[in-house]
């Protein structure tokens, strides 16, 4: 069985989801893939992994770096998918990484090769957002592309962490549009 809370924040609102222990889904709500990993019967319920997550949410969107991480299930992903998130989840509060970064440091640990739109694709389909902060993720040039949640969300995010703005660029048109 799985459970859902929602979350209003400053972006919008927000569904959470869980196995009753862990975080399993954490999605912005109209996002492209949204809750595409709840599958089958879930019921809305105060669980104390929702309660710790709203905590969470509540310290992030106060512009302040969470000094903690709700435990999370990544649930049925590829073990490639599982790696992208986890550099993720390595990127500091603030910053940001490249797509083509985290496929370079996935060639060093795999030696196999990866592309940085293979990393795309597998941040496009995080189903735990803002918590793995796929947001602070960038195109090599500084663009800001490849938000499932949209740009103006990814935008609203890295400036509420206070991020650098003078090297990003808005794409005119692409998958962040």
């Amino acid at each position: 069985m799985h459970y859902i809370a929602k979350y209003l924040s400053p972006i919008g609102g927000i569904t959470m989801a869980s196995d009753g222990g862990a975080l399993t889904g954490l999605w912005i709500d109209g996002q492209k893939y949204y809750a595409d990993n709840l599958l089958g019967n879930y019921e809305e319920k105060d669980l104390p992994i929702f309660t710790q997550t709203k905590k969470w949410l509540d310290i992030y969107f106060t512009g302040s770096a969470p000094d903690f991480t709700p435990p999370l299930a990544m649930e049925g992903i590829s073990p490639f998918r599982r790696r992208v998130w986890k550099i993720m989840l390595t990127i500091p509060f603030g910053k940001t990484m490249t797509y083509g970064s985290i496929a370079k440091q996935i060639e060093k640990e795999t030696g196999g090769r990866v592309s940085a739109q293979a990393v795309g694709g597998a941040g496009g389909h995080n189903s735990i957002s803002i918590v793995i902060p796929c947001h602070r993720v960038v195109g090599t040039s500084g663009s800001l592309t490849g938000y499932a949640g949209g740009i103006d969300k990814k935008i609203a995010l890295l400036k509420n962490e206070g991020a650098d703005f003078s090297e990003f660029t808005v794409p005119k048109k692409g998958t962040a549009l």
